[in-house]
């Protein structure tokens, strides 16, 4: 078997890596230190079709495929991390919902600006009870005359809070079944509807220029017709967009990982010490060496459980592999960069410092690496 990609990949691969080049890395040092929302990366991000690759053109996607969605995650966060995670929850978590199991009228009337960059999604699952114990969720959803009246916190959600922000679809107890388990279902909750609060931006170790908030329901009444799918069907639902997710946070922690690792490459050949590159010596030769084989490994998982998605097969073991393997790599590839800088690197103008608090959050986000443990040792019958 020959792991290559066709031309049209490498094409798109191409035109991302020189939008992020051109359009996003002159900005990195500043959207790092001030924390600004980056809106007109954002919106050019829109009109060249990223914020909606995997959707059909008919939803006002650009009719790709989730390969296509890894490889522009990837090559994003090979720059930026927070525009790379703004695209990855507004498609993952902020569209998916909408697209797998919204009626007709819910994709023409929220998917298709979300698939056109003309608003962002965001997904409420994540409560402060309620992380890798994703089934206590606490909030709750009541149906009093044809509506859901809402109450509860969420907690860590990825951008509600913009100026481009339109919807966020959350999980909440809508009953509880006979077997005395909680019924949970998802409903969407437009932005500004009376009820819904949006507490302000979190202060973040890494990815500081993405939106990250508390979000907080006061009895927040939506129609009955804001159910996503079938009542009852929100646990299962969300774990199916999690599998796409974990598909997107594996290739985000390659893309990541391969920045960090360019720039101690390009290191290692400037820095001189003893008469000579220190990437001619082994304890930083050998270091960059692995780290290059760890990436193309992780990088190989990531689109494989990818084209496993696009082909409609089974891949939650896959997905989980995938992210638990590319984010502890982008943990250790961020670590050894630092490390391959020295002095440097503890230093925050050098890139390699930023890659390294970016990196942290992979290893939590969509599944801690000890739920993906969980996730495969279930998938291996154990």
């Amino acid at each position: 078997m020959l792991f290559e990609l066709d031309e049209e990949k490498r094409l798109f691969r191409q035109t991302v890596r020189d939008f992020a080049e051109q359009e996003i890395r002159p900005h990195v040092e500043r959207l790092w230190e001030t924390g600004e929302f980056p809106y007109d990366i954002v919106r050019k991000m829109g009109e060249l079709g990223l914020l909606g690759i995997p959707w059909p053109e008919e939803y006002g996607g650009a009719g790709g495929d989730y390969l296509a969605y890894a490889i522009a995650v990837e090559e994003l966060a090979r720059v930026d991390g927070s525009c790379a995670i703004t695209v990855e929850a507004h498609i993952s978590l902020g569209s998916a919902p909408f697209y797998y199991y919204g009626t007709e009228e819910q994709k023409r009337d929220w998917l298709v600006p979300l698939a056109q960059g003309k608003m962002l999604g965001a997904f409420g699952l994540t409560e402060p009870e309620a992380g890798s114990d994703a089934g206590n969720t606490k909030t709750r959803a009541e149906l009093r005359d044809g509506h859901w009246v809402i109450n509860g916190t969420k907690c860590f959600i990825t951008n509600p809070g913009t100026e481009m922000s339109g919807v966020v679809t959350i999980t909440a107890v809508t009953g509880i079944r006979p077997s005395g388990k909680k019924e949970i279902s998802n409903i969407f909750i437009p932005k500004g509807t009376p009820g819904y609060n949006i507490a302000p931006k979190y202060r973040k170790m890494g990815w500081h220029a993405s939106d990250t908030r508390e979000l907080n329901f006061v009895d927040c009444k939506v129609p009955e017709s804001n159910l996503i799918g079938k009542r009852g069907e929100g646990f299962k639902q969300f774990l199916d967009c999690l599998d796409g997710g974990r598909i997107a946070i594996a290739a985000l922690a390659v893309g990541t990982a391969q920045g960090a690792f360019e720039e101690a490459l390009r290191y290692a050949k400037e820095r001189v010490q003893f008469g000579q590159p220190i990437g001619k010596f082994q304890g930083v030769s050998f270091k960059l060496a692995d780290m290059a084989t760890e990436i193309e490994l992780a990088r190989n998982m990531a689109y494989k459980a990818a084209a496993m998605r696009d082909a409609g097969v089974p891949h939650t073991k896959e997905a989980s592999m995938a992210k638990l393997f590319a984010s502890e790599m982008c943990m250790r590839a961020a670590t050894q960069a630092v490390q391959i800088f020295g002095g440097y690197g503890f230093m925050e103008e050098y890139p390699v410092s930023r890659f390294f608090r970016d990196a942290k959050i992979l290893e939590i986000g969509e599944g801690t690496s000890e739920v993906q443990r969980m996730v495969i040792s279930r998938e291996l019958g154990l």
